[in-house]
């Protein structure tokens, strides 16, 4: 009899155990955004660019649901809402998203996708001045509410809106600890290195590099430079460029919005029908296999009860089992809706064109090879204005070789 009632008590120990149902996070508060103890003079306020994010395609878990053109696209969607984080703050100069970091600016921001489920974001942001020092290396993660999904409770707010937030907050944070000299170097070193860019002959000797890898100003250029005017004219046509750029990724992401957010909630609640069904699976494998073992051991009982008891648990235990494998049978059916889910918004991202002053652009997936094209036209027009600006004096050379006798 002993043997027959432990044995249906693991029995329902294990029922009890397969039963167990897991939490999921039912709230998400959003940080406020800092502004400024003190206001900062406008012509010190720094520029920022953020770089297209890296999708973090290259590693990631087996068991993870990664789709590469969704990455892809949230790659150049997720800059965008830090963008408009930074700029809400009132912190900065032009906030803008670039195709790359090679864009010389005042503090350039990247950041890695390490993963994106609809339920959880995790960031890694990295963010240098142009002086190459270091504001920020670090992680942020973010889970994101039920409700956040809820077309009846969502506010305007994105799911991950706490990350983004969090990440200017500490952006400011670091600036505020700079001094107004400290600043304004940071705008000088930005301008020298730019002009170093397109004529390194002229302002090389400008710019020191140290062991560190920092940069410092050895000395500065007359206000009057004609060469350091052209080399502003360059600046502000390359910034003309990015900013029209901007209405592309302001474009694309207003087009993504629908159908990426459609695409995060049902990502979302397939994230969490699997990991509940994994567990689940898990759980009645184990305690399946407890009933069958402890029913094999109650079978070989010489008491005729405790033989019963046995096979029921066998038998128990064997449903537990059978329920267990089908329940990781229906895991991988979501794992297929997943994977639907991921081709249908891939559908929804196309190519996008922009208008500029004399052409039409087409950006397909890589924006960093029109941004290369133009730079190079920057080169050209600024090769041509120095030519032009050296016409003269070479005439008046030649004029004074035709007088002499």
């Amino acid at each position: 009899m002993t043997h027959a009632l432990r044995s249906l008590g693991l029995l329902l120990a294990a029922a009890a155990l397969a039963g167990c149902v897991s939490q999921t996070v039912k709230s998400t508060s959003v940080p406020p955004l800092a502004t400024t103890a003190e206001p900062i003079p406008e012509e010190l306020l720094l520029d920022v660019g953020i770089a297209i994010f890296d999708p973090g395609l290259e590693q990631y878990e087996e068991d993870e649901q990664v789709y590469p053109e969704v990455r892809k696209a949230e790659a150049r969607y997720m800059p965008r809402l830090l963008s408009e984080a930074m700029q809400n703050s009132g912190a900065w100069g032009a906030v803008r998203v670039v195709p790359s970091a090679a864009q010389i600016t005042d503090l350039r921001v990247e950041g890695k996708i390490l993963k994106s489920d609809g339920e959880e974001l995790q960031l890694h942001i990295t963010a240098k001045d142009s002086r190459n020092r270091e504001w920020l290396d670090k992680t942020y993660s973010g889970h994101a509410s039920r409700y956040a999904y809820d077309s009846a409770t969502r506010v305007s707010y994105d799911p991950f809106q706490a990350v983004y937030h969090t990440i200017a907050n500490d952006l400011l944070q670091h600036m505020e600890t700079l001094q107004l000299a400290e600043l304004e170097h940071v705008r000088v070193v930005t301008e020298l290195r730019f002009a170093r860019t397109f004529s390194p002959d002229a302002f090389g000797d400008y710019l020191e590099e140290t062991s560190k890898g920092y940069y410092k100003v050895l000395r500065l250029p007359a206000h009057n430079d004609p060469m350091l005017e052209r080399i502003h004219s360059i600046r502000e046509r390359d910034n003309m460029f990015v900013d029209t750029m901007q209405a592309y990724y302001g474009s694309f992401t207003g087009q993504m919005e629908a159908p990426y957010q459609e695409w995060r909630k049902l990502s979302y609640e397939e994230a969490i029908a699997l990991q509940e069904l994994k567990e689940e699976s898990t759980r009645r494998l184990i305690a399946g296999g407890v009933a069958v073992l402890a029913g094999i051991a109650a079978a070989g009982s010489s008491e005729g009860s405790s033989r019963a008891a046995g096979n029921v648990a066998i038998i128990g235990g064997g449903y537990l089992l059978k329920s267990g494998l089908e329940k990781r049978n229906e895991a991988q059916i979501h794992v297929e809706a997943l994977e639907e889910l991921g081709m249908s918004l891939e559908a929804e991202i196309t190519p996008q064109v922009i208008e500029l002053e004399d052409r039409t652009i087409m950006l397909s997936g890589n924006v960093e090879d029109q941004y290369a094209q133009w730079r190079e036209i920057l080169a050209d027009i600024y090769r041509a204005e120095m030519g032009e600006l050296a016409l003269p004096e070479a005439a008046h050379s030649q004029a004074a070789r035709t007088e002499s006798p």
